[in-house]
């Protein structure tokens, strides 16, 4: 990744984080009010956008990245594989553990898919990963990986968890949300290796969609 795409990534890191999801949670409540129905639909939109500025500030990476992907297929197949084995049988035991609330993130992925199974699949399989995978793999790992790969792994690891649920933390104003970044500890872990062993970030979105794809089916 050059100098410039860390730069301008670091500035769309922290919007992602910080400012996107507060205005995407006040203009759902603003144009569609209580209509569940819409939700779906309305994520599509919105991930729909970080997808095309993620494709406008990365699109070197992005390009460059799959070439890699062609170069070293075999070897970012047996990531995948192995991640998703490792992830997802990680995740099934980490989800008996008795945690004092309700995992909200595989509740709305089954909602949603329920009344909008089309918008939900392309939100859940392509757009959340594509999204997700360049800013965490790409950007902050691959740019904290050039001091250290242990603190990248870890830091890595353990930011992306946290940021799946935080917000859940912060709305609800319960921090017991913020225990279920456990359950997401081995999804995340996977993700960074894949990405460390494989090469691509492209076989992190497809790690991803397909994680994704098991916490709903299991959510269904």
């Amino acid at each position: 990744m050059t100098d410039s795409e860390q730069q301008r990534g670091l500035v769309f890191f922290l919007l992602y984080l910080l400012v996107f999801p507060r205005l995407n949670g006040w203009l759902q409540r603003l144009l569609m009010g209580d209509a569940e129905s819409m939700a779906a639909e309305a994520n599509v939109v919105y991930y729909g956008f970080l997808f095309v500025m993620v494709l406008f500030i990365f699109w070197g990476f992005l390009k460059k990245d799959f070439a890699e992907l062609l170069d070293w297929l075999p070897e970012n197949l047996f990531s995948v594989a192995v991640a998703f084995l490792a992830a997802g049988g990680l995740h099934v035991a980490v989800s008996a553990l008795p945690f004092p609330v309700g995992d909200p993130i595989s509740v709305q992925y089954a909602q949603e898919f329920r009344v909008a199974p089309g918008p939900t699949l392309a939100l859940v399989l392509l757009l959340i990963p594509l999204v997700e995978e360049t800013l965490f793999r790409g950007l902050l790992y691959g740019g904290l990986r050039n001091y250290s790969r242990p603190i990248a792994l870890a830091a890595t690891t353990v930011v992306y968890a946290l940021s799946l649920v935080w917000r859940y933390a912060l709305e609800r104003s319960d921090p017991r949300y913020l225990l279920l970044a456990i359950l997401y500890l081995p999804m995340a872990a996977a993700l960074t290796w894949c990405y460390d062993r494989g090469g691509s970030v492209w076989s992190c979105v497809a790690l991803h969609g397909a994680v994704n794809g098991m916490i709903l089916f299991l959510a269904l």
